[in-house]
């Protein structure tokens, strides 16, 4: 049931503080948590806040992602921060997970988490699940999320909510560097029909973040043919002036490699995740209806950078079965060297993914195929990237 997700029960800032202190705050509420315990300033936020207001009823995950060879800094504040938590929140685990196989160095974190959860036995009497992904990689968050799904929409009284510490700066502030060779995120490959004889049309949807053009042109140049590529920008954003600043940094690959038409830009909102999983999920159904009966269409993502926009994204691949691409970062550094001092302006983002709250709601929702939309219509009113 995930028709809903266009519609999502969301929370932005003070009020998922306050939803928070007062959803969680029911004694008959029990509530697993699987949060990121790194080197992140925002790696305490949600924990913190969920801790305080159940206490006892909070069961909490914390994955300790380990690149081998860290930088000393990073790995004292990922030390700070865990035990931080360990002092707040009673229930704790932590989950050591390899991101990389000791042996031959390929990228294993997608699969390591996922067996974890897979052998991890959920409490009959818990009745929320919360994905912290503020301090998550990509390629721990996204197969994760899918089976923390799968729990809940095999369970009717569970819920599954998607949280989001974000600081857009500081996402710009944590670079990685990133490994020799790009691949699909576990469990997002994408579905083509196997027996097509049709031509295969893919567009890459790259999520435009600062300094990652390294990994960008990985991922571009491990496809052997791309009928057009359509980055994602931030817009609106808390500052107006960030996709200006990001077409000019991307300029060589935007005018050079990725042959990117003005139109072909798409503008999804920095603060609404749902604003990047409508979009998205407007362009496959205009493009699935253009290319029908001549091409089979495949859109992959790369969801780099934003958190708020990678969750989006998140929703779209998995309700719609889309490839996301990425490179695995072998260590990260951060331009921000006081530890000791977190971010002062951090965004809140609370998505209610599923639960019993929407029962009813795909009997009675029924989708309206998209409107036709002229060229001009489209550049004016939506200024989103189609085709």
């Amino acid at each position: 049931m995930r028709e809903h997700w266009g519609n999502c029960i969301t929370h932005f800032n003070s009020d998922v503080s306050r939803f928070i202190s007062d959803y969680f705050a029911r004694v008959d509420c029990k509530c697993v948590l699987l949060a990121g315990a790194g080197f992140d300033p925002r790696t305490q936020t949600i924990p913190s806040a969920l801790a305080e207001t159940m206490g006892q009823r909070l069961q909490a995950i914390l994955v300790r992602e380990e690149r081998g060879e860290a930088i000393q800094a990073l790995r004292d504040a990922a030390d700070q921060n865990e035990g931080a938590l360990r002092d707040r929140i009673e229930n704790l685990e932590i989950w050591p997970i390899d991101i990389f196989d000791p042996e031959d160095s390929a990228p294993v974190g997608g699969t390591k988490i996922s067996e974890r959860l897979r052998r991890f036995a959920l409490p009959a009497d818990v009745t929320d699940i919360v994905l912290d992904m503020s301090a998550l990689s990509l390629g721990i968050s996204y197969p994760a999320a899918r089976i923390l799904l799968g729990w809940s929409e095999r369970r009717s009284d569970l819920n599954l909510h998607i949280m989001v510490t974000s600081n857009p700066e500081l996402d710009g502030g944590i670079v990685g560097e990133p490994a020799a060779r790009p691949q699909a995120v576990r469990g997002f490959t994408g579905a083509l029909p196997d027996d097509s004889e049709r031509r295969v049309a893919r567009i890459w949807l790259p999520q435009l973040a600062k300094k990652r053009n390294a990994a960008f042109r990985k991922i571009h140049a491990s496809f052997d043919e791309l009928y057009k590529v359509c980055p994602i920008l931030p817009f609106p954003a808390s500052d107006p002036r960030r996709a200006d600043e990001l077409i000019a940094e991307y300029g060589e690959e935007i005018r050079e490699l990725w042959n990117v038409n003005n139109r072909d830009f798409m503008y999804v909102s920095e603060r609404n995740p749902l604003d990047t999983f409508r979009t998205i999920e407007t362009l496959k159904a205009r493009y699935d209806k253009t290319v029908a009966g001549v091409y089979e269409s495949q859109i992959i993502l790369s969801p780099i950078g934003s958190k708020v926009m990678a969750a989006g994204a998140m929703m779209a691949a998995i309700k719609h079965d889309l490839a996301v691409h990425y490179v695995e970062a072998l260590r990260y550094e951060m331009e921000a060297p006081d530890f000791n001092q977190g971010p002062t302006d951090l965004k809140l983002v609370h998505v209610w993914l599923d639960g019993p709250v929407y029962d009813g709601f795909a009997a009675q929702f029924s989708k309206p195929e998209p409107e036709t939309t002229s060229d001009a219509e489209v550049d004016l009113s939506e200024q989103k990237a189609l085709l």
